[in-house]
């Protein structure tokens, strides 16, 4: 039984449903990019990835505690180009103040999505029973459609996704991975 086939009825707990999931063929790197919240510094790190022909898998850029700086923080997979190259030139930009490329073993990472799904009738608690075992928030209810927000780890995202597409997926957006080190180490 794959998970998330249309007729599938009995429910899965959420490690069964990790197990599921397939995984990427290269490592994923989560970089930490402290930068100076200037003008023009997104544009100049994201081109610096296009150039060497890296596809950035998510970026989120947000405030830290001091309004003159910026985090980014971009996973990209690294198996087809080593990622020391870029790294290395990226130090370099005026802007940037330091950057970390996090260990997931060291690493806290979470994304929100937000879900949007066609439910009618039967098929509604079907969709409340899924969001209890993935620990989602039912945001919104129409007579047609629930909204449902998840927050957690990529993998429990996609997870949810392929519990809820059989329903009719109308629509999902997804923040992006938002990533800090474990302890009190460096930020």
């Amino acid at each position: 039984m794959t998970v998330g086939d249309p007729g599938t009825k009995e429910l899965l707990s959420l490690e069964e449903l990790e197990a599921a999931g397939g995984m990427r063929s290269g490592r994923k790197h989560t970089l930490s990019i402290l930068v100076e919240n200037k003008p023009a510094v997104l544009t100049r790190i994201t081109g610096l990835f296009a150039r060497r022909g890296f596809n950035i898998d998510t970026l989120t850029v947000g405030p830290t505690d001091d309004d003159r700086l910026s985090r980014i923080t971009l996973t990209l997979d690294g198996a087809l180009h080593p990622i020391d190259q870029v790294t290395k030139q990226l130090h370099k930009l005026i802007n940037v103040l330091k950057i970390r490329d996090l260990e997931p073993s060291e690493t806290v990472a979470r994304e929100l999505a937000l879900f949007k799904v066609a439910v009618d009738g039967n098929q509604r608690a079907e969709v409340m029973q899924i969001c209890e075992i993935f620990r989602g928030k039912v945001v919104d209810v129409t007579k047609r459609s629930v909204i449902v927000e998840v927050t957690g780890a990529t993998d429990k995202i996609e997870a949810f996704e392929r519990m809820v597409r059989p329903f009719g997926l109308v629509e999902m957006m997804r923040t992006g991975e938002i990533a800090i080190s474990r302890g009190r180490g460096e930020t």
